[in-house]
């Protein structure tokens, strides 16, 4: 096998750093290891963030991701811990990860973890009336 995981996360320019975008990724494949029983953790992660200067670039993040595969984590911890090591790496404006697990035990969990730049403000959301735009 060629592609191993890797924790080396990389970046490209924003392109459009002068605006706030959402970027939005579905991560479906995670796992992890149970710390207590070693059994296999799995979830699907959501990232989502308002880059400033940095994207995080998609193969890297794939291949970050795969390392976990055989860590030993509570779900709370390595959700914190992913998005730290993302807001470490790009500083954006904003961050949430959330980590929606499979069930355990009986037990569905979802962690949701969130950064704020200390300088970003969000704009005004705009809330437009459902369907004032269509004109007969």
């Amino acid at each position: 096998m060629t592609t191993k995981p890797s924790t080396d996360l990389e970046t490209f320019p924003n392109p459009n750093p002068d605006r706030d975008f959402v970027i939005r990724m579905r991560i479906p494949e995670f796992t992890c290891l149970c710390p207590k029983t070693g059994q296999p953790d799995f979830a699907t992660l959501y990232l989502e963030y308002i880059p400033e200067s940095l994207c995080v670039e998609l193969k890297s993040l794939k291949l970050y991701i795969w390392a976990f595969r055989d860590q030993g984590a509570f779900h709370e911890a390595v959700t914190n811990k992913i998005l730290d090591d993302l807001v470490t790496l790009m500083q954006p404006r904003f961050a949430r990860l959330t980590a929606d697990f499979g069930v355990r035990g009986g037990i569905f969990t979802n962690v949701v973890a969130e950064h704020r730049a200390a300088s970003w403000k969000p704009a005004e959301p705009v809330i437009l009336p459902p369907g004032e735009w269509i004109k007969q």
